[in-house]
C-alpha cells in the first residue's frame, strides 16, 4: 500500500530515494482518485522492487500542490534523482497506467 507524504518530509524522502518515486496527488471528495487508489495500491505492491509510491492528499499538504502547480488531481508525477520526469493527471486503466510508467522508468 501506497504510504502518505507530507510537505515536511518531501524533499527528504525524495531526494534519498534509491528508487523512482511515484507520487499520486488526491483528495477524499474526488470520484476518480478514489476509483484510482486500489490501483495505485496494487501498482505500489506489484512494482515495489522498481518504484516507491507515496499519496499526497492536496486538502492536507496544499503547499505541495502549488509547488507541483496540481490544477486537476488525481496527478501523478513520476520523480527520478530527486526531480520530476513524468506527470500523468487523470485516472486510467491499470495496463496503460502500468506502461506509461515502464516507459519512463
Amino acid at each position: 500500500m501506497a504510504n502518505a507524504i507530507t510537505t515536511a518530509e518531501f524533499d527528504s524522502v525524495i531526494a534519498s530515494s534509491e528508487k523512482p518515486v511515484l507520487v499520486d496527488f488526491w483528495a477524499s471528495w474526488c470520484g476518480p482518485c478514489r476509483a484510482l487508489a486500489p490501483v495505485i495500491d496494487e501498482i505500489s505492491r506489484e512494482m515495489a522492487d522498481k518504484l516507491d509510491v507515496y499519496k499526497c492528499n492536496v486538502d492536507e499538504e496544499a503547499d505541495l500542490a502549488t509547488q507541483f502547480r496540481i490544477v486537476s488531481i488525481p496527478t501523478l508525477i513520476l520523480f527520478k534523482n530527486g526531480k520530476p520526469v513524468h506527470q500523468i493527471v487523470g485516472n486510467m486503466p491499470k495496463p496503460a497506467l502500468v506502461a506509461e510508467l515502464e516507459a519512463n522508468l
